[in-house]
């Protein structure tokens, strides 16, 4: 069963950085902050519907802006809040996300006492040049330093990375791959920039100072990346934006998708397929069907969206036959009965 969130968001407020891409009252949905009563509204409406099974595997999730730099008397009252719908037959905990360099010992006490149990921190790079150019206004060693204490407090450590941001080359999305990696956080979000209006990297991509990858080449990117923090270890709980019409109608460019993850994952597949195919078979059987089968749960990947890899095959040459196998794992595809790992992308 996959894991929820009562997703709570708080719009931009106490960032000390507008940052190149940011525009939180966009991605958020709303200009106006949750009252501590509004907040405990919607967690009790998520406490209603939800069975007390799926309750003891969800967190209430404040999202948007840097909670741990909010007001204080602000914080508490919503952590207040929360904490009353935590523990026995309630949910599992609080998960926050913010920014590196507003963590310190004195606020890890302070989550601690209200029931939080994860933290995210918006990383976004973990280039020096990167994070400057883009005004992010932390560097990759306060990254370093939070997550540490963070640890060292029992918290669950999330890491939030960017994909595109300008100034950055593949080398560096690549580099920021690995610190994370090194770091070992139990989860990441892999977020391919999204220009949106009003940004500055809106200003710089209308002037031309800043160029975007091709979608294709965003996809290949973060499918290696996605690939790489499965095989560490790293659980991947967010490729995309969420699929909100207001993030779409204020996109200005970049790679924006309603269905991002289901596309990376079919291109993760698509490649995996290809490369047993120009590697692994000879040029005779390469003229044969090939029989691709693949568990349920990854069969979507192996057709590709909107049957995109289907499309793809048949371009080159290939005369694909694609059948379900549930004696296969939900991470295995068997071509032509030999079976393939393409690790957990489902």
């Amino acid at each position: 069963m996959a894991r929820a969130n009562i997703s709570i968001f708080i719009p931009h407020m106490g960032c000390p950085h507008t940052c190149s891409f940011c525009n939180q009252h966009t991605i958020s949905r709303t200009e106006k902050a949750p009252s501590p009563k509004k907040v405990e509204e919607i967690i009790a409406g998520a406490y209603g519907y939800m069975s007390e099974e799926r309750r003891r595997d969800a967190e209430i999730a404040f999202f948007g802006g840097s909670f741990t730099a909010i007001d204080r008397d602000y914080m508490t009252a919503l952590l207040e809040k929360a904490s009353e719908f935590i523990g026995e037959k309630g949910f599992r905990g609080i998960r926050i996300s913010t920014r590196p360099d507003c963590i310190d010992e004195e606020i890890l006490m302070l989550l601690k006492k209200y029931g939080v149990t994860a933290i995210e921190l918006g990383a976004q790079s973990m280039s020096d040049k990167v994070l400057e150019m883009n005004e992010r206004g932390h560097t990759p060693q306060d990254v370093i330093n939070a997550a540490a204490l963070i640890r060292s407090y029992g918290f669950e450590l999330g890491l939030q990375m960017m994909v595109g941001l300008y100034g950055s080359t593949e080398p560096d999305e690549y580099r920021t791959m690995r610190e994370f990696i090194k770091i070992n956080p139990d989860t990441a979000r892999i977020y391919p920039v999204c220009v949106l209006k009003g940004t500055k990297l809106a200003r710089l991509y209308e002037d031309g100072a800043y160029q975007l990858y091709p979608f294709e080449k965003a996809v290949n990117i973060c499918g290696v990346i996605y690939c790489a923090f499965e095989s560490a270890g790293i659980r991947v709980i967010r490729m995309g934006l969420h699929a909100e019409d207001k993030v779409e109608e204020n996109a200005v460019a970049g790679f924006y998708h309603p269905a991002f993850a289901e596309v990376v994952r079919s291109d993760i597949v698509k490649n995996r397929v290809l490369k047993y195919y120009m590697s692994e078979m000879s040029p005779e059987d390469r003229e044969k069907q090939i029989n691709i089968e693949a568990n349920k749960a990854l069969i979507g990947a192996v057709y590709g969206h909107k049957r995109s890899n289907i499309t793809f095959f048949g371009s080159v040459g290939m005369n694909v036959r694609i059948s379900e196998n549930n004696s296969l794992a939900p991470d295995e595809i068997s071509i032509n009965k030999d079976v393939q790992n393409v690790l957990k992308i489902t």
